[in-house]
Parts: structure tokens; C-alpha cells; sequence
């Protein structure tokens, strides 16, 4: 989970060079889904990778505009399953 901090709240930027050249994604890297709040503060993405490099490559292209924070995650399920046995 990728959660983006607009800077100075200024998410028009953003959407702006997004609408310009797209997302920059690496090969290893897929966007899955992204969830913005609707005061604009935050942007909540879903990404799928093996690396962390991954992130770190797409978020260098992005930095002069948004703040980030990587979380891993898994599905409910995986995490289920790791209990049941």
C-alpha cells in the first residue's frame, strides 16, 4: 500500500503531469488501484512488486510533488491462512 501525501495539499499538479505521462510504473511494478480523499490530502494506492527498489524507482519521478509511505500488505485471506494451522 502506497499512501501519497500531496505537497502543499496541491494535488492538481499531480493529476496534471499524471493526465501528461502517465504513471512512470517500472516493468516489475503494477498499479492495481488507487483511493484519494476527498479533502485532497492524501492519495491511498495499491501496488503489486517483488521490491522495494520497485517503489523507489517509481516514486523518485514523483517526489518534487508527493510525500510517500510504502506499507506491505496482503489479503485478509493470506493473512487468515497463515493462522489456521
Amino acid at each position: 500500500m502506497v499512501i501519497e501525501r500531496f505537497k502543499n495539499r496541491d494535488a492538481e499538479a499531480v493529476y496534471r503531469r499524471l493526465r501528461a505521462h502517465g504513471r512512470f510504473l517500472p516493468e516489475n511494478l503494477v498499479f492495481v488501484g488507487s483511493w484519494v480523499e476527498t479533502n485532497f490530502d492524501r492519495c491511498f494506492q495499491l501496488m503489486e512488486c517483488e521490491s522495494i527498489g520497485d517503489l523507489e524507482s517509481w516514486a523518485a519521478r514523483w517526489r518534487d510533488l508527493v510525500d510517500f509511505e510504502f506499507v506491505p500488505v496482503m489479503t485478509g485471506a493470506d493473512a487468515a491462512a497463515k493462522f489456521s494451522g
